[in-house]
């Protein structure tokens, strides 16, 4: 079955973006670290690139390792939209949950989803034959309903506190426990973690 994966940045107090949508304040590093940084991270996912940058900088023909499917709130494609990219992941199926957005007001490529994202999940995961699996690219609302369907995460934790914004988890109280499976940290400060979520029957551990 496919996994829905949220790969995410995020900063220390938890934020993916500031009060505004901002994402430029995430720190990469000294010249010669964020080239080192991207370069890593692009090799290793690809996919999570806007088509348009991946052809900027040379892997437009890069396939897709690990995600052929691409789930965002409105929130998160609005930005892309109102620069005129209506298909921003067209290397991937793309589907925009939101009460609000009209499919006549997005790309045929775009599917808009205005009902139940678990419902949505539930039957993206459960389709038959081979496929790599559901990136979940945000917001921090979707994410919250999400959380109970959400297999691994990909977290990469930049040293910065913003101190406002929009929370990378944005729902009810629901504990939940993931458990660390890989960890690399970079020159830049970045650490990038997989966790997976633990079995409903796993052990508790003391804080």
């Amino acid at each position: 079955m496919r996994k829905l994966v949220y790969y995410v940045a995020i900063t220390l107090d938890g934020r993916i973006a500031g009060p505004g949508g901002e994402y430029d304040f995430f720190p990469t590093g000294d010249e010669r670290q964020s080239e080192a940084y991207a370069s890593r991270v692009n090799a290793l996912y690809p996919e999570t690139l806007p088509t348009a940058v991946r052809a900027a900088i040379g892997l437009a023909d890069a396939p897709n390792r690990h995600f052929d499917t691409v789930l965002m709130g409105g929130g998160t494609y609005r930005p892309a939209l109102d620069a005129g990219i209506t298909s921003p992941y067209a290397h991937l199926r793309q589907y925009v949950v939101s009460a609000t957005l009209a499919p006549a007001d997005v790309d045929p490529a775009v599917t808009v989803v205005p009902g139940d994202p678990v419902d949505l999940v539930r039957t993206l995961k459960a389709e038959e034959g081979p496929g790599r699996d559901i990136w979940l690219c945000g917001g921090g609302r979707l994410a919250g309903a999400l959380l109970p369907e959400i297999d691994e995460l990909l977290v990469k934790s930049y040293p910065v506190i913003v101190g406002a914004g929009v929370p990378a988890f944005d729902g009810a109280f629901a504990p939940t426990v993931f458990e660390v499976a890989e960890r690399t940290a970079f020159p830049n400060g970045v650490t990038l973690t997989r966790l997976t979520r633990r079995p409903a029957d796993g052990p508790p551990s003391r804080p």
